[in-house]
Formats: structure tokens, sequence, C-alpha cells
């Protein structure tokens, strides 16, 4: 996974609030194996987490100054996003909404941005406050994207994935499929509460996995709006053998099986490690969004 090392990128569609203090309130889910039980019930790659009544208050994140200033001045280029954790996030938020921007464009639409947020610890936002023990995820309510890159070192450590920088790539590209589901109108269809595998709310999470894959498809053909040139300049089968790693290490059966020692798909959210992948690569190999119509 390469970008054009002459790139600028766009810190501006990333809001990072790291080591900033949110004022009042509690934590929503506490570390350790409080926090490891929240993402087993479902918040993993998901959104909000007020859909488990998880949440206290509706805080708002406090802008850090410092704290994005030195990422502004740390992401200028492409070359930065080839060795620097923080600015590979910068770039794959570019290059997924480059390319969804000319997605909608191309079919007579208009897409509306969707900022990142980077934080650590615990973050306020209008679904709620939650702590990094809930995993990415995305709130409709502010639609925007909150993650914490310590995640990554967890989907290495704690849900046994190969990673690589595009496992990091596919959790970006995976809650913008919930943006997408968002605007679309078909994010809602996850709020009926009901599990199991052929529930909602496994659809609307293979969906957004598909949706990554569309993204992927297309990300090295998908000219950057400041350059005319892809941000995205190489993409391996390694890569996407990484991507489709990752999907299967945050299956509900894979993480049933460790924690649990059985498999319960009566309670699935999120839907196998098969699953997972099986539509990943549904939107890798097609590029197509019609074909990512996990409801039918």
């Amino acid at each position: 996974m390469q970008f054009d090392e002459n790139a600028d990128l766009d810190t501006s569609e990333v809001q990072d609030v790291r080591g900033s203090r949110i004022p009042g309130g509690k934590a929503t889910v506490g570390g350790g194996i409080v926090g490891f039980i929240a993402l087993i019930l479902g918040l993993l790659f998901g959104v909000g987490p007020d859909q488990l009544g998880l949440t206290e208050g509706t805080q708002q994140p406090r802008d850090s100054a410092s704290s994005a200033a030195q990422v502004a001045q740390a992401c200028r280029k492409g070359a930065d996003a080839n060795i620097r954790e923080d600015c590979r996030v910068v770039a794959v938020v570019n290059s997924v909404q480059d390319f969804w921007r000319a997605e909608y464009a191309r079919r007579g639409g208009r897409y509306a941005d969707s900022p990142t947020v980077m934080f650590t610890g615990r973050v306020g936002t209008a679904c709620g406050s939650a702590s990094a023990a809930v995993g990415p995820f995305y709130c409709p309510g502010d639609r925007k994207v909150y993650l914490d890159v310590d995640f990554f070192n967890d989907l290495r450590t704690k849900f046994g994935a190969s990673g690589g920088p595009f496992a990091q790539a596919y959790v970006v590209a995976h809650e913008y499929g919930h943006h997408i589901q968002d605007l679309m109108g078909t994010l809602g269809r996850a709020q009926d509460r009901r599990v199991g595998p052929g529930s909602n709310a496994v659809r609307v999470e293979l969906q957004a996995d598909c949706y990554a894959g569309v993204w992927a498809h297309h990300a090295t053909t998908t000219p950057d709006e400041r350059t005319g040139r892809p941000l995205l300049t190489r993409l391996t089968d390694e890569d996407i053998r990484d991507g489709l790693n990752a999907a299967a290490a945050v299956g509900d059966d894979r993480i049933q099986e460790a924690i649990q020692g059985r498999v319960t798909p009566e309670s699935w959210t999120h839907g196998s490690a098969a699953q997972r992948q099986q539509w990943f690569y549904q939107g890798y190999r097609t590029g197509d969004m019609a074909a990512c119509n996990t409801f039918r």
C-alpha cells in the first residue's frame, strides 16, 4: 500500500482531539474486561454507542488546537502517510472521500463530507460519551467517524489479525460505509434491536464491509481533487489479504469462540468471519454499490 509521495494531504478532514479532556460526565464504558465485553456486544466497527444504551450524556468533543496543529504540520505529504500511522489515517480518509464524492457526482448526487475524529481515552459525541474500548464507530447524530488509532494495535494483539497498513485502511473505509448508509437512509434499519445471522444489524455491517471493498476497487484510479492523480498509487494482493484477514478477525464467531469457547449465532450483530470476508471481497471484486444489497 503506497501513497503518492508528492500529494498534499488535507488534514481538515480529520479532527484530532487526542490528549484533550472532555468536561463533565464519566466514561461510557470502562477499560479492561468491561470494555472488551462491550466490543463483544457489538460496537466493534459499528455505529454510535447509543445503540446498546451505553451512553451517558451528549457531550461534544472539545477541539484540541495544539494537537490538531501538530498533525497539520506532520501530515503534509503522501510521503508522511507512508511512514506515520496517524498521517496514514488522514490519507485514507482523503482517498475514501475523494472516491465517494466522485461516485455521488457520477450518479447525479452530492456527497456530504464526514470528518474523522481521532481521540484517546474517551470522547463525547452526539451519540453519547464513549471510551476507546468500544472500538471505531460512526455517529449518525453528528455524521462523524470516531477512531482511537491504538485500536490498530488491538486488532493484532487481541483479535489476531495479521495487521498491515491496509488492515487499518479497511477499518476506516468500513466506517465510511456506515456514513454512506446514513446518507442513503439504510443505516436506521439496524435500530430495531434485533440480533442474529439474518438480522438487520448484521446486514448493515456486512453492507459497510462491501462498501469498503468498493472503495478499495477504485482506490488506485480515483484522482485526488488537489492533484488530479490518485492519492493511493499501489495496492497489492498482499494488502487485500490483510484486509480480508482483518475482516475475518472481527467476525462474531471468531470473537465468541475466543472469549466464551463456543459460537452463539443467535446473538450475532456483525456477521461471521466468512460473511465479512465475502462481502468485503464482493465490493472489491465488482466495484459496484449495487452489488452490496445485503438486504435482498
